[in-house]
């Protein structure tokens, strides 16, 4: 991909490459415990951009998806990165997805459900992190069974533990991260939902520079970028993106 610095000013208008991380999904993103720097895939993508664009970074850090999703349709961002999702569009522009991720269930292993299908019943509460694309999917998707929206997608698995819930819903290397901690809980087989995770830019950017983001993003994938970071970061049950956008649900 040429690098073409003339597009610096259009993508990131302010001066630096003004980036924010969400830390609310392990798979893609976190801190280096040494420098207190943002790792991972996401953090990687930035330092790509940057770098091609000719720009320095400063970082806007979140531990919540939907406040990062606010900073970047405030403009008070230039990059994110966001599961695709019709809600969040308002004020986005989202590049083509780099990641596929899957969504999990986590019941008590004395839990009768063993399927995903069993889970919307009126009788059982699914706990989620609050404007996660989880929240956003199964407020759309669960027709009977109610939702308790935990503070962020990592406190999901305490506050399913601690209010006696049926089920937790979440980002399945975390459920199956905190399965391993916690006694007495499993997940259940499969997948309810696949995540596209995209970068995502202010929607009043101009064409030049929505264009620009996209082939970005389709350049790392089709290049084996993508492909190396998960090895880089030793991710597991994510899938490169394939080429261009998902039909939405």
């Amino acid at each position: 991909m040429t690098t073409s610095f003339s597009l610096a000013p259009l993508i990131a208008p302010h001066g630096p490459l003004r980036v924010a991380i969400n830390l609310g999904n392990p798979v893609l993103a976190g801190l280096d415990a040494a420098t207190g720097e943002p790792t991972g895939i996401s953090a990687d993508l930035s330092r790509r951009l940057a770098a091609q664009l000719g720009l320095t970074i400063e970082w806007r850090i979140f531990k919540k998806a939907d406040e990062s999703v606010q900073c970047v349709r405030a403009d008070d961002a230039d990059i994110g990165f966001f599961a695709i999702d019709p809600v969040r569009g308002e004020g986005l522009h989202f590049s083509p997805p780099y990641v596929q991720i899957e969504g999990a269930y986590m019941v008590r292993s004395d839990s009768p459900l063993q399927s995903n299908e069993e889970v919307d019943q009126a009788s059982h509460r699914v706990t989620v992190g609050a404007g996660s694309a989880y929240d956003l999917f199964l407020t759309r998707w669960l027709k009977h069974a109610n939702i308790v929206r935990a503070p962020s997608s990592p406190a999901v698995v305490d506050v399913f533990m601690a209010q006696q819930l049926e089920v937790a819903a979440g980002v399945k290397q975390q459920l199956e991260a905190d399965a391993q901690r916690l006694p007495g809980v499993r997940l259940l087989p499969g997948r309810f939902m696949v995540i596209h995770q995209a970068m995502g830019m202010p929607a009043q950017r101009g064409a030049e520079a929505r264009d620009y983001l996209n082939r970005f993003v389709e350049d790392a994938k089709q290049s084996g970028w993508v492909a190396e970071a998960f090895v880089r970061h030793q991710i597991q049950g994510a899938a490169v993106a394939p080429p261009g956008y998902p039909t939405q649900d």
